[in-house]
């Protein structure tokens, strides 16, 4: 059974302003339910429907500044809050806690390999329902860090147009096996690949020397997807883009995201335009 989110912004009037001090403000919360799961989703905006799946910590300032950044872009944005506490800023006390309590629940199956995990299901639902919503011929739906993958599984939903895994870290990259998982089920695989048969396509992003979001996961999801597998590339060859340490992980949040000219800033830039592309209507 699912539960309805409130009816975005309507149709009539200008955007309300983002508030900085308050990285929810203009954001209406309603829970959301489907396959025994519950999270309070995050909604605003006007225009075709993206479902933004938030890293780790959470709900911070850096993931709702992109939210308001897809906003802007005229799309209606929905951003589930599966952990941690929502306008919270980060730490890395409150990151280790956050996802030391992600990695034990079934929900997520943090180490599974192959996996058809739950939270997969809940994001099609919640696609699905976005998408009787929003505008457009569909949706799309963004994952980073810990819920990269799970953009991935949940292009086995009709509605989910453009999938979008930025850094994706789940499994974690823990022996050979898991570095080149799909981060999905075989069930699921054969379905997207069906899809991309007949036209979808999977993007993808991170930094060059991401140990986190192995290289290998990005070459077997090629192997896997063909052409239908795109990456927004990040750097020149196997080196970080210049300022970006060997340790940058979190590309849509980046600190010089908001920089033109910068690598994190373009690819926010093409990402953007993908979304467009795929869920004009």
């Amino acid at each position: 059974m699912q539960r309805a989110l409130r009816r975005p912004v309507p149709d009539d009037g200008p955007m309300p302003t983002p508030d900085a001090a308050d990285p929810l403000a203009g954001w209406t919360p309603a829970p959301f339910s489907a396959e025994s799961i519950t999270h309070d989703v995050y909604t605003r905006g006007r225009g075709p429907g993206v479902v933004l799946l938030p890293e780790i910590p959470g709900l911070t300032p850096q993931v709702m500044g992109l939210a308001n950044h897809l906003v802007a872009q005229g799309f209606t944005v929905a951003v589930p809050s599966l952990f941690g506490t929502p306008g919270r800023a980060p730490s890395s006390g409150y990151a280790a806690a956050t996802i030391a309590k992600a990695c034990i629940t079934r929900e997520f199956a943090a180490f599974a390999r192959r996996a058809d995990r739950p939270i997969a299901e809940y994001v099609r639902a919640l696609a699905r329902h976005l998408h009787e919503q929003a505008r457009g011929p569909g949706v799309g739906v963004i994952g980073m860090c810990f819920t990269g993958g799970f953009a991935l599984a949940a292009a086995v939903e009709p509605a989910v147009l453009a999938p979008v895994a930025s850094q994706p870290s789940v499994p974690f990259p823990i022996g050979g096996a898991r570095k080149r998982d799909l981060c999905m089920s075989d069930a699921d695989r054969d379905v997207v690949a069906d899809r991309v048969a007949q036209g979808l396509c999977l993007v993808g992003l991170r930094f060059p020397q991401d140990s986190a979001a192995p290289g290998d996961r990005f070459a077997a999801l090629h192997a896997t997807f063909g052409d239908g597998w795109r990456v927004i590339p990040l750097g020149a060859g196997d080196r970080n883009p210049p300022g970006a340490g060997p340790f940058a992980h979190n590309v849509l949040t980046y600190k010089d995201v908001e920089r033109p000219g910068h690598p994190t800033h373009e690819a926010r830039r093409h990402l953007v335009q993908f979304l467009k592309e795929r869920l004009a209507g």
